[in-house]
């Protein structure tokens, strides 16, 4: 849900429901609580909502995310930043003395071309997901479709060595800005999906994500530091 208008949409079908006696809504909490006079099956429920909205008992999902481990929950995230740290340091110690700089490009380049990959799977499930958080593609939705292939151009950029000085000044500005969002979400307790591998992969947000969208200001300010 993204809008009161959602709230009033899920509440209203909701009421709609036998036996169901008070429904109260809530977009940022991404939730509702369901007040019955007897027992409905999840499957009910479901069906009175549009397609677009999911639910899931709260009892369940806390359950299982209590039953997976911190390393399960973030294992594809950390496979693929483990990958792409791992090529990084083997080119960068192809040089004659460590290519710290060119590891970074490196690491960049494998960054932003596999999280863009994991995004143009489902670039509309991308764009709806990161709607939820990001402060500008809450305003406008296309920002999320537009995003995915930046980061594509960017992944190129950092991989052909394509104007450091621009691409890393374009870098710091788009992540800089996504941050915002992610920091908004955390701070909250928003318990809703990072669409930073797109939403192929359900992860939560957390500090996980704002660690990863610093590190990447962080490498691309250092870069930026040293190109002056």
């Amino acid at each position: 849900m993204t809008c009161a208008n959602c709230e009033e949409k899920v509440k209203s079908s909701l009421l709609t429901i036998g036996h169901v006696t008070a429904a109260e809504v809530s977009k940022e909490n991404q939730a509702a609580t369901i007040t019955m006079d007897k027992h409905i099956a999840l499957s009910t429920i479901q069906n009175a909502l549009d397609k677009k909205y999911v639910i899931t008992t709260m009892d369940h999902s806390e359950t299982a995310m209590q039953a997976k481990s911190w390393l399960s929950t973030y294992k594809p995230l950390l496979l693929i930043f483990g990958y792409i740290t791992a090529i990084a340091l083997l080119v960068a110690l192809k040089q004659n003395e460590f290519g710290w700089m060119h590891g970074m490009n490196i690491f960049m380049a494998g960054f932003f071309l596999s999280f863009s990959f994991f995004k143009m799977l489902d670039l509309k499930g991308f764009a709806e997901s990161y709607s939820m958080y990001d402060i500008i593609a809450k305003k406008a939705r296309l920002w999320g479709f537009i995003y995915a292939f930046i980061e594509f151009a960017l992944g190129l950029a950092y991989a052909a060595g394509f104007m450091p000085f621009l691409t890393n000044v374009v870098t710091l500005m788009i992540m800089t800005v996504s941050i915002i969002g992610v920091l908004q979400s955390v701070f909250n307790k928003r318990k809703i999906q990072c669409a930073c591998l797109g939403a192929v992969f359900n992860l939560p947000m957390s500090t996980v994500t704002i660690i990863e969208d610093s590190l990447m200001i962080a490498m691309s300010s250092v870069m930026l530091v040293n190109l002056s």
